[in-house]
């Protein structure tokens, strides 16, 4: 939650109920509602303690699936649901929409957009991270990541209005550039976006179209480094650059992006014309260390010792994406969903007992779960530490655990019977476009349309 980034507020109107003074009872304020802030949460739900959970979004996501809102797979109301639903059960939590601004570390208050502010007497940053794209913010605006409905929203606009696009534009060479989508970074975002593309693009071609072709399709997969999935053994990175290739993606490897713009991308001396860009190349925490003053910390992560408590910082913690967190093999722990999550179930039991953490209480500790990354249909890899696994019983594994991962049994039902029929018919239920403003394919398609 970048303190420099400039949207609507939301609704304060929850601040009124809360009160500006000092609490009778102990407040903890959690800053933040994903994964480690909603677990931090839902671990003092039970406590005698008053706590204020703020949020610029009035909304939870469940990120790892997101990829499939921008393929429509999936609709955004079935990997997201309200914080205040969320949390509701829980009479001793709060709920506010608001833009943090500011941390008062000497009053012990959060500042908000307007006139606004909370007191608290222990406070969660649980801020999250962004994309990272290396001092070229305005890409940006034609290059979306996948972090939020929005951005995710837009990925799928301007890849089923190219196809559109793509059956009324009268020559092959702008068809073609219309059906080009060039995926940067080789992580797992940048991965299951190009199988899940490569795999969206041929069925409907196949199925829908009657003036496209498969010739007319094209997916390319920028990396800079040597090989993809580079926090995976070698053995995996391979598998998914074979199984990648088998589908029909282009897998650039060792190539920097030089320039992107609206309708194309610069790789290489090579222009590569394209009516979608979605960009996975890597992340960056949020800005919320400059809330305590801290200058240009590792990454951009704001310091926390063994119980997660911020260096230098009297009762604030830190976890999560913006959180830098050191292993038992003293390596900072990765930006992962599972990582945010077990550090807030611990920070939740922990400020649930301690109004003052005693030196004595027992540190966090990552346990690894395994990493995991889905390629395609029945290819997906495994990354457990001693051992590994790829291929169909990997890909089966992801889709159980990520079910089981989602925020309740509702969705849990509803995306289970929406993947059931996807697989038996290979059918994609939400590909609907946003009545939204010109996009790079209508700008690409719209000279040779008229022709």
């Amino acid at each position: 939650m970048p303190p420099t980034t400039k949207e609507p507020p939301g609704s304060t109107a929850g601040c009124a109920s809360i009160s500006a003074t000092r609490p009778q009872r102990r407040r903890i304020v959690i800053i933040g509602a994903g994964f480690g802030g909603l677990a931090c949460a839902r671990g003092l739900g039970k406590a005698d303690v008053d706590v204020v959970v703020i949020d610029r979004r009035n909304h939870n996501l469940f990120q790892p699936l997101l990829y499939q809102v921008a393929t429509a797979a999936l609709s955004p109301a079935d990997i997201s649901e309200p914080v205040r639903r969320t949390l509701g059960r829980y009479p001793n939590i709060r709920v506010v929409m608001a833009q943090v601004t500011g941390i008062d570390t000497v009053g012990k208050r959060v500042t908000m957009e307007g006139t606004a502010s909370i007191p608290y007497d222990q406070l969660v940053i649980a801020t999250g991270s962004k994309y990272n794209y290396f001092g070229k913010d305005h890409w940006q605006n034609v290059a979306s990541g996948l972090k939020t409905v929005h951005e995710a929203r837009q990925i799928r606009h301007r890849l089923l209005l190219a196809f559109e696009q793509a059956e009324l534009a009268k020559d092959d060479g702008t068809k073609r550039a219309l059906l080009t989508s060039v995926i940067i970074g080789g992580g797992p975002t940048g991965v299951e976006m190009a199988g899940a593309i490569s795999e969206l693009g041929r069925f409907m071609v196949a199925r829908d179209f009657r003036d496209l072709g498969p010739e007319h399709l094209r997916v390319v997969l920028i990396e800079a480094g040597p090989r993809l999935l580079a926090a995976f053994p070698e053995t995996l990175s391979n598998y998914a650059k074979e199984h990648l290739s088998s589908i029909g993606v282009e897998v650039r490897t060792g190539q920097r992006v030089a320039d992107v713009a609206d309708g194309y991308v610069i790789v290489n001396g090579e222009r590569l014309e394209t009516g979608c860009i979605v960009w996975g190349a890597g992340v960056k925490a949020s800005s919320a260390h400059r809330w305590l003053g801290l200058e240009n910390p590792p990454g951009g992560r704001i310091p926390v010792g063994e119980h997660l408590n911020v260096t230098g910082f009297a009762q604030i913690y830190a976890l999560g994406d913006t959180a830098l967190a050191l292993g038992t093999d003293g390596k900072p722990l990765p930006a992962l969903a599972q990582v945010a999550k077990q550090q807030g179930e611990y920070l939740g039991r922990l400020l649930s007992k301690y109004a003052t953490v005693p030196a004595t209480a027992p540190p966090f500790r990552f346990r690894n779960r395994g990493n995991t990354a889905v390629i395609g249909r029945h290819a997906a890899v495994f990354d457990f530490g001693r051992w590994q696994m790829k291929g169909r019983l990997a890909w089966v594994l992801w889709a159980v655990i990520h079910v089981y991962l989602l925020i309740n049994f509702e969705k849990r039902v509803l995306v289970s019977v929406q993947w059931i029929w996807r697989y038996i018919t290979r059918q994609r239920g939400a590909r609907l476009i946003d009545e939204d403003k010109g996009q790079s394919a209508e700008k690409i398609a719209s000279a040779p349309v008229g022709n």
